[in-house]
């Protein structure tokens, strides 16, 4: 059965902040068939309204000020933080507060390229895909009207795709490397195909060259900057707003809004409204959360940061039903009638239960031999009740078995031990290395976890009720002690 299970790589008018809007790769790995936010940072400028910036983030501040965006009331302004570039409240704000607005004619998004040159050529692309040729279009062009907010943008950020062989190298084992390789082959390929197709028959449109170095840092732009879910909005840039840092003190996304209001002295247009999720005093970091639901890995993949709290940590179980397999008809037909399909992923969180389907897939991918007549259409609309409970003895054992030789085998790939990466911990790493320890050691937590969930369901495979004895006690044929009643007994 070892050819039957996987473990892999993996992951209204409200916003959601700075979320993953598009597809890449899907994840990899082998089939084994079965920007540095800190908690609490505050500014290390003065606490006064001048704070100590390049003169490119002073010139993006006058942009916006002859926008309209800002003025002498607006609260918050550019400073230089624990992270880098951070916004820096400038007197004291209220939680819930409006911190800053920003009118949607400043917005980068799908309606901006539609609207500019290159709008025509690319409005049949994935939205992700125009917006990035639009951001590198727009940045080497003198006369952008973004042209000073491209100049405060980080060439790179920490995220692993922008990480050296040999930083890679200290992921070896991780699903993070796998999903890594994965997320930069496959901006790769679409880089090559915007290239034949849109960039080179294009050159008066493109005509500086575009590399697929610039490609990969608009992709790692609006991984890391762009808002999501916005009304009619999936992908929005916004610039000022995406200075905001991130921190493990927020623990809701309820920050960021759309409002119709004032954009100038004499107009009115659909505003990106930020609110102050906490209550700061002058000279305080005004932060946000990025997402609740992303893993440490993700977070790495995304911004180039983890946090320290275990709970974020998480691995990926990537479960089969193979095509060699006798039922394959059958138990794919079940799988998609019940939300799965051959290919299922889950996600599992440190000191979190077992996801909802993971335990029922398991029994589905596994289920052979005499129990293979629960696959018969007779069962068809209520097998999958019968597999969220053990199914059979030789069935229960066969999954605790192949999870538990699956995690073994993870565990063997890593270049460490959870102890050497907690040692090197108390050491000064760069923040590269530290992202790759902590990740690591996170990872091999959760293999840890899961091989102990399944070293515990070993132990008590004796004690459980299956399916043989359920249905029998529900025929009065078996007593409350699984004893089964009269002359049947031989039988069994």
């Amino acid at each position: 059965m070892a050819s039957v299970f996987s473990a892999c790589s993996g992951s209204g008018l409200l916003f959601h902040s700075k979320k993953s809007f598009y597809p890449y790769a899907a994840k990899e790995g082998p089939l084994l068939h079965l920007k540095r936010p800190l908690s609490s940072a505050n500014c290390v400028a003065s606490l006064g309204t001048e704070i100590s910036v390049s003169p490119a983030v002073d010139t993006f501040w006058q942009w916006l000020k002859e926008e309209g965006v800002v003025s002498g009331k607006t609260p918050v302004k550019p400073g230089v933080v624990a992270e880098g570039l951070g916004l820096v409240a400038l007197r004291d704000i209220s939680r819930n507060e409006v911190v800053l607005q920003v009118p949607k004619r400043l917005w980068i998004n799908p309606d901006a390229v539609a609207a500019s040159e290159i709008g025509k050529v690319c409005s049949g692309l994935k939205p992700w895909l125009a917006v990035a040729l639009f951001l590198i279009r727009e940045r080497s062009r003198d006369d952008s009207l973004w042209k000073h907010y491209f100049n405060i943008l980080p060439k790179e950020t920490d995220s692993t795709i922008y990480w050296s062989e040999e930083e890679l190298y200290e992921l070896q084992g991780t699903q993070l490397l796998n999903t890594t390789v994965s997320v930069k082959e496959y901006v790769k390929s679409e880089f090559r195909r915007l290239e034949e197709e849109i960039i080179l028959p294009n050159k008066k449109l493109f005509p500086s060259p575009i590399t697929l170095d610039d490609f990969l840092w608009a992709f790692g732009i609006l991984r890391s900057r762009a808002f999501s879910r916005l009304r009619n909005e999936n992908l929005v840039v916004v610039p000022l707003a995406d200075l905001i840092n991130h921190s493990v003190r927020v623990t809701t996304e309820d920050h960021a809004y759309e409002v119709k209001g004032a954009a100038g002295l004499f107009s009115w247009d659909y505003l990106f409204s930020l609110r102050s999720p906490l209550s700061l005093k002058a000279g305080d970091q005004v932060y946000i959360q990025y997402d609740l639901n992303k893993s440490n890995a993700e977070l790495a993949l995304d911004y180039g940061f983890i946090e320290p709290n275990a709970d974020r940590n998480a691995y990926t179980l990537t479960l089969q039903i193979s095509e060699s397999d006798l039922f394959y008809d059958d138990k794919l037909d079940i799988a998609e009638s019940n939300g799965f399909g051959e290919i299922a992923y889950f996600d599992i969180f440190y000191n979190r239960p077992l996801p909802p389907g993971l335990l029922p897939y398991l029994r589905l991918v596994a289920l052979g031999g005499t129990d293979a007549f629960l696959l018969e259409s007779l069962f068809r609309n209520s097998i999958w009740g019968h597999l969220e409970v053990p199914v059979s003895r030789d069935n229960e054992e066969l999954i605790c078995r192949v999870i538990r030789e699956t995690c073994k085998t993870a565990l063997a790939g890593y270049r460490t031990s959870i102890e050497e990466d907690q040692k090197l911990k108390e050491a000064k790493l760069d923040s590269r290395h530290a992202i790759a320890v902590g990740v690591r050691e996170g990872e091999k937590q959760l293999l840890q976890q899961i091989d102990e969930i399944f070293k515990e369901k070993e132990l008590e495979l004796d004690q459980l009720e299956y399916y043989q004895e359920r249905r029998l006690k529900d025929l009065g044929l078996c007593g409350e002690n699984g004893d089964i009643l009269g002359d049947l007994g031989k039988f069994f």
